[in-house]
C-alpha cells in the first residue's frame, strides 16, 4: 500500500551580524592566516542547531564534529582552541557567508559537490563526515521502505542538496511528492513534527540528530534507503592555497594521531619517549615528524613547529573526537562506519606527514 493511500482513510549563541573579518575581495592571495593571526581569533560558520556536529548549550558552549575542527584549526594558529567565534548560518547563507569573508572557514555539515567546488568561489578541505541522505517517518504511517512514499508531502532545507536528491530519487522510481522546504533547519522540524509534511529528508546523521529534539523520538523513524553520496566536510574561499593546508592538515593530523594511537590523553607520554629517541636516531619517526620532534613541517603553511601536537593534545585525535560527539556512547549513537579508519576498513585515511 502507498502512502497515497495510506493517507486517504530540529560561548556564543550564533551572531546576528556579520562577524568582523576583512571581505575576500580585500584579501589578498595567501592572507587568511595572516588576517586571521592579526585579529587573534578564528571565525568559524557552523550550523544553527544540530547535535553532534554544531550546536550550543544554554550557555551558549558549542560543541560537534565541525566544532571541534575549527577548535582544531585554533590549536593549530594559536596553541589555544579557545580562540574561536562560532557564527550559526543558514544552509542558504553559508556560501555567501564565506566567500565574502564573514567567516574563514565553514564547517557546517556541507556537502562536498562539484558545482560547490567549482563555481562558488570555495573550495572543500576534506571530509570529516561520510554521510548519506536519508527519509524519516512518523511510525504510526506503518511505512517501512521508501517504495511506500508515493504521494508524499515531503520537508526539507531549502538550498541545500537534498532537495536535488529527492527529486532524482522519486522520479526515477516513477513517484510523485510535494517538496516543502524552509530556509532554518527547526522549522523543517517544526513542520514535521506538526504533520505538515509526512515525510523529512536530510543527512542520515542529520535525522538522527533532529529526532532527539521530538517530544516523541520514538515515535518516528529513519527508513533504510540511503539515496545519496554525502561527503560533509569543512570548505575555505578559493585562492589562499596556504589557509586551505592549514585547515586541510589540521584534519589529517587528527585522523594520523588516531592511526598512531596517540591521544589528548598519552600524547604527552609518547612525546617525551620519542624525544628521547630522537638524538639517537631511534624511535617511530611518523610519530616524530607528526609531533615536531623531527623536521619542521609546520613553517611551509605558516605555523609552529608543535602545530599537530597542539591540536591532539588540545583537541584529539579523529577517533575521540568522534566518540565524543556522535559515536555509540553518545544520544545519536551513530556506528564508525565509513568513517572507521581505513585500517578498519573505513573512509577516513589521514595523508602522510613526511
Amino acid at each position: 500500500m502507498t502512502l497515497r493511500h495510506l493517507l486517504c482513510g530540529v560561548m556564543a549563541v550564533g551572531f546576528g551580524f556579520a562577524a568582523a573579518s576583512t571581505p575576500a575581495s580585500a584579501q589578498s592571495s595567501g592572507s587568511t592566516l595572516a588576517a586571521v593571526k592579526s585579529k587573534g581569533r578564528l571565525d568559524c560558520g557552523v550550523s544553527q542547531g544540530l547535535p553532534g556536529f554544531s550546536n550550543s548549550d544554554s550557555a551558549g558552549n558549542f560543541s560537534g564534529i565541525d566544532v571541534d575542527l575549527c577548535r582544531g584549526v585554533a590549536a593549530a594558529v594559536f596553541g589555544d582552541p579557545t580562540k574561536v567565534r562560532f557564527r550559526t548560518l543558514s544552509a542558504k547563507e553559508r556560501f555567501e557567508a564565506l566567500k565574502s569573508g564573514e567567516i574563514d572557514v565553514l564547517s557546517r555539515n556541507s556537502t562536498w559537490t562539484m558545482t560547490r567546488d567549482t563555481q562558488l568561489g570555495i573550495i572543500f578541505a576534506g571530509v570529516n563526515y561520510y554521510d548519506g541522505q536519508g527519509l524519516m517517518v512518523p511510525t504510526s504511517l506503518g511505512v517501512t521502505t521508501a517504495a511506500e512514499l508515493d504521494g508524499a508531502r515531503i520537508c526539507t532545507n531549502t538550498g541545500t542538496t537534498t532537495e536535488l536528491n529527492v527529486t532524482d530519487y522519486f522520479r526515477s522510481h516513477g513517484m510523485t511528492f510535494e517538496l516543502i522546504a524552509f530556509e532554518k533547519t527547526d522549522e523543517v522540524g517544526a513542520a514535521y513534527e506538526a504533520g505538515r509534511c509526512d515525510v523529512y529528508t536530510t543527512d542520515r546523521s542529520g535525522l538522527a540528530a533532529e529526532r532527539l529534539k521530538f517530544a516523541d523520538p520514538e515515535g518516528h523513524v529513519v527508513l533504510p534507503e540511503i539515496i545519496s553520496k554525502e561527503p560533509l566536510g569543512p570548505a575555505v574561499r578559493q585562492g589562499d592555497e596556504q589557509w586551505l593546508n592549514v585547515v586541510k592538515w589540521t584534519h589529517y593530523a587528527m585522523l594520523n594521531a588516531e592511526e598512531l594511537g596517540i591521544s589528548s590523553e598519552n600524547v604527552d607520554q609518547i612525546r617525551d619517549e620519542q624525544a628521547g629517541l630522537v638524538s639517537q636516531g631511534q624511535g617511530n619517526q611518523e610519530i616524530q615528524r607528526l609531533l615536531g620532534l623531527g623536521d619542521d613541517f609546520g613553517a611551509a603553511i605558516g605555523l609552529p613547529k608543535d602545530w599537530a601536537y597542539q591540536i591532539v593534545k588540545k583537541v584529539g585525535n579523529y577517533g575521540e573526537v568522534y566518540d565524543a560527539n556522535v559515536g555509540p556512547d553518545t544520544p545519536l549513537k551513530l556506528a564508525r562506519g565509513a568513517n572507521a579508519l581505513w585500517t578498519n576498513g573505513g573512509l577516513q585515511y589521514g595523508m602522510p606527514v613526511r
